[in-house]
């Protein structure tokens, strides 16, 4: 089912995009926008785990590194009936943990510093079963698609405020610019 919903996400987005693009640009913002699309849906299936991870600066950690917090996602893991996923730890003092990735064989668990600190190891699994949970029913990709995917429409919205506001929308057949809703729609998005 989360399948379903990540394509209908993608697809409600692209449409978005070529819509604004359209408003915008005419036919060649919407062309625009639909590769812009592409692209970003295609950035946000295959690596937005990795853009996560590294804009945490999480680090990969192995068995010998991190023999309780490994030790424990594997046999969550093992429990849940998933593959195991890589492990990280993000330098960072507060309480945070996360999963990310495609879906059970391409997940990732990552947590940060101040939680391995602050937790025991009975609460600590209590978290990571959570996260597990989210690797397990495909949570996962999901909002991590739906994070790559408002970044590029924010991208884009800035793309599109900064050339209205320099001149740079202007369509071949129109001396004026874009259409002025369509603009101050995307200014308000």
């Amino acid at each position: 089912m989360n399948n379903l919903k990540t394509a209908f996400l993608l697809i409600g987005l692209t449409a978005l995009l070529v819509w604004l693009g359209s408003a915008v640009g005419g036919a060649s913002g919407a062309q625009f926008a639909f590769v812009f699309a592409l692209l970003m849906n295609a950035g946000a299936y295959w690596f937005s785990d990795k853009l996560v991870l590294r804009m945490y600066g999480a680090r990969p950690v192995s068995e010998s590194e991190a023999p309780m917090l490994y030790s424990l996602v594997a046999d969550l893991a093992q429990r849940a009936q998933i593959p195991m996923p890589s492990v990280y730890v993000i330098r960072d003092a507060g309480l945070n943990a996360f999963a990310t990735g495609r879906g059970p064989q391409h997940a990732a668990v990552a947590v940060t510093e101040g939680l391995l600190r602050s937790l025991d190891r009975g609460e600590l699994a209590g978290v990571l079963a959570h996260e597990l949970s989210h690797v397990k029913h495909r949570d996962i990709l999901i909002g991590t698609v739906a994070a790559t995917l408002v970044g590029a429409v924010s991208m884009l919205s800035n793309w599109v405020q900064w050339g209205a506001m320099f001149g740079g929308l202007h369509r071949s057949h129109d001396e004026h610019g874009g259409n002025p809703l369509a603009l101050l729609l995307v200014a308000m998005v």
